[in-house]
């Protein structure tokens, strides 16, 4: 097992990751910008070192100031959380260069699956559902440009083959916006992505957003641990997340479960990792990706009683997985509410400043992930997701029952946060009745907040 492990993040994910370490018995090292020190995981961790000022260019960013902090503490591997630099190939391989593991996947596996059409094709070659598409990326010929568009049949979606957090992509709907679309988000995605290269895909209309989990070993095993539905979305942001997804039969768990581990194999994966895709008549189409754990993690740790993040240690640590598809059960119904400082009233304004007092909920079913105590500062340079709310139940409609229970528990003075939106989430009779597209939140946030 690995001796010590450095930290290369902040807030709650990177105190779940040092509360796996105290568990697995490994030394931790926590890198933190100047506006962090007071951080929770910051002072629980073993050894700190300082990184840069706030700017996450300046110190999250800094790859050297995170791998010189590597080597004067002798740590023997860095987690990257999620987000900041977890899906960086380039930090992957610079680390396993200097000699130390990195805890996700092989640096080639990450420049592969963030590359859109990269990773479309390869999903294509190992058997898993795609959108319809150009099958590669837009060439400069107006002519064909059309005629693949109009084989595939509006509306359609053009999609920054690099793109990522809602960004580089954008929707047309008649052929005569076709060619200025193309062009508009070429430009914006050499400009968000520093690669101009696009592709087309048939946009579906009302679809949901279910993605699958999986753990891969890099040595031949890998699973899957059922899936999850993240259609409560803002602006392409998960707002509430909950396994297993409403609706999914058992069947098509099954099939879409083995497609993803087959993928899985045939790349030689190696870590834990999510296939996003677009659910929609009961079909999946893949999107994306993420080589990564998510920050919905939890939900499926809640209904399988697996921990994802000691799993992605031991398979760092050369361990085979010891759990086979046929040890995974799903128990009940999981949960997951974002707790953000933002002001849902005031177009969702983020919210820093000091936690003058804080109560959290507590009972059966629930857990709280977040690094945020009473006297805290939020600092303003970072995302605004402070904490998440887990509510375990052993069906839906007592997840959320709980859920509901459990927000209106929570006391964050100080701060403006998106408690009571969730809360409305919870009593909305769309979202209770399960199985709304990723259209519907921004639909009804006018009638919610």
């Amino acid at each position: 097992m690995i001796d010590k492990i450095l930290i290369a993040n902040r807030g709650e994910i990177a105190l779940r990751v040092l509360r796996a370490c105290k568990e697995l018995g490994i030394k931790t090292v926590a890198v933190h910008s100047t506006a962090d020190a007071d951080l929770k995981h910051v002072l629980l961790a073993d050894e700190s070192v300082c990184i840069g000022p706030p700017s996450s260019t300046d110190s999250y960013l800094n790859v050297p100031a995170i791998i010189a902090a590597a080597e004067v503490t002798d740590a023997e591997a860095i987690h990257p959380g999620y987000g900041f630099l977890s899906e960086n190939a380039d930090f992957a391989e610079r680390v396993e260069e200097s000699g130390f593991a990195f805890i996700g996947p092989k640096a080639e596996t990450i420049r592969m699956m963030g590359d859109k059409v990269c990773a479309i094709r390869a999903m294509k070659s190992a058997g898993v559902p795609t959108v319809p598409g150009s099958g590669g990326p837009l060439g400069e010929d107006d002519a064909e440009n059309h005629r693949i568009a109009k084989e595939i049949g509006y509306p359609i979606i053009i999609k920054a083959s690099g793109g990522g957090g809602g960004r580089g992509m954008r929707v047309v709907h008649t052929e005569a916006n076709l060619l200025k679309s193309i062009q508009l988000t070429k430009s914006e995605a050499g400009s968000f992505f520093g690669n101009p290269e696009v592709y087309m895909e048939k946009f579906l209309e009302n679809p949901r957003h279910v993605e699958v989990q999986i753990l891969a070993d890099g040595q031949g095993n890998a699973v899957h641990l059922g899936e999850r539905d993240c259609s409560m979305q803002r602006r392409h942001q998960k707002v509430v997340e909950e396994a297993p997804a409403p609706g999914v039969t058992e069947e098509q768990r099954a099939k879409i479960g083995a497609a993803c581990v087959n993928a899985c194999i045939e790349i030689n994966y190696r870590g834990a990792g999510t296939f996003e895709f677009l659910y929609e008549n009961g079909e999946f189409y893949f999107i994306e990706m993420n080589t990564r754990l998510q920050v919905e993690h939890c939900v499926t740790e809640m209904v399988t009683g697996i921990d994802l993040v000691k799993a992605q240690i031991e398979i760092a640590a050369g361990i085979p997985l010891s759990i086979k598809q046929e040890d995974i059960k799903l128990t009940g119904h999981a949960i997951e509410c974002r707790v953000n400082a933002e002001n849902p009233a005031k177009n969702f304004m983020p919210s820093p400043g000091k936690i003058e007092r804080l109560h959290l909920a507590g009972g059966l079913g629930v857990r709280w992930e977040s690094h945020i105590y009473t006297g805290y500062s939020i600092p303003p340079h970072y995302d605004s997701m402070i904490g998440k709310l887990i509510c375990h139940g052993s069906c839906r409609d007592t997840a959320i029952a709980r859920m509901d229970s459990a927000l209106s528990e929570i006391v964050i003075k100080g701060i403006d946060t998106n408690v009571h939106l969730q809360r409305e989430i919870m009593n909305d009779g769309g979202f209770q009745s399960g199985g709304r597209n990723i259209h519907y939140l921004e639909e009804r946030l006018e009638h919610l907040v």
